[in-house]
């Protein structure tokens, strides 16, 4: 495999979330549904045979302990050989503590692509297990289709045929903390459970919602803006605020009812990640 290939990590959508009920384990159960956008990371990875994992640029902030691609790699890399290394250069596009998964999708990346330059043949439930020990977010980046989730995330039914959006993602750039949404005392815990379907965007809510808006003005600003002319919806945890349009103009004008000093950017769904197309390619 090519060592100068960009790979990719998508982000994602959460359609709705709900949380169903806390397990005895101290995890939320949880429903949701998940689709891709073309807003995506990039990765390099240059293959090395000393056993080292190195970050080229590392995340301001982030420790290699902290790394999400970083400890992706050294669990894979329990399984390679011995000699196995790499040095990783991430190029970031999705940002980061905004509800869209991005660190979460570079594991994924990390743990598809890394199985196949080191030549460790895991499955991809294989790769799951490893993923959720990362993040409950990871398995559905390695699955790579839009899907269904339940458990804590990791229980995925593939949503095929899902009608595509174009997607106005709109960042008030503040770092929404997801063990501290979690842990919030107002949190509804015990929402009914669905049953599997297309879900509409934002037609199901999130429970985070009011949680961000109390705590962030900004984020109320923005469904408050936003609100009288579509339906917004918070992604993850937050904290970006999405509305899901049938066509690009429609998106692209709705831009124009943001508040003035937010980040806003238009973006298309996909139900297949475009990584599953580059892994082939390289097969």
């Amino acid at each position: 495999m090519n060592n100068s290939i960009a790979w990719l990590a998508p982000a994602k959508i959460n359609l709705f979330l709900r949380v169903t009920g806390r397990r005895a384990d101290g995890m939320h159960a949880l429903q949701t549904a998940f689709q891709f956008v073309d807003l995506a990371d990039q990765l390099v990875f240059k293959n090395t045979s000393d056993g080292q994992i190195k970050r080229v640029h590392a995340l301001a902030g982030v420790s290699d302990q902290q790394d999400l691609c970083v400890r992706a790699a050294r669990a894979l890399q329990q399984h390679a050989a011995p000699d196995c290394g790499v040095e990783i250069t991430l190029n970031k596009q999705i940002p980061m503590g905004a509800g869209l998964g991005g660190a979460s999708s570079d594991a994924a990346t990390t743990l598809r692509v890394l199985n196949k330059l080191w030549q460790v043949g895991l499955s991809r439930p294989q790769l799951c297990a490893l993923g959720l020990d990362l993040g409950a977010d990871v398995p559905v980046f390695i699955h790579g289709q839009a899907a269904w989730a339940e458990g804590v995330g990791e229980q995925l039914t593939a949503l095929e045929n899902m009608p595509e959006y174009y997607y106005l993602i709109v960042n008030p750039q503040v770092n929404v903390s997801t063990a501290q949404m979690f842990a919030d005392s107002q949190l509804t815990r015990n929402c009914h459970t669905l049953t599997i379907c297309h879900p509409e965007p934002g037609a199901f809510g999130n429970v985070f919602e009011p949680i961000a808006r109390a705590k962030h003005a900004i984020i109320d600003a923005i469904f408050n803006c936003l609100e009288p002319y579509c339906r917004p919806f918070l992604t993850g945890s937050g904290g970006c605020v999405v509305a899901a349009f049938s066509d690009q103009a429609s998106a692209i004008a709705m831009q124009a009812n943001c508040p003035s000093g937010v980040h806003s950017i238009v973006a298309k769904s996909m139900n297949a990640s475009p990584l599953n197309a580059q892994l082939l390619d390289a097969d």
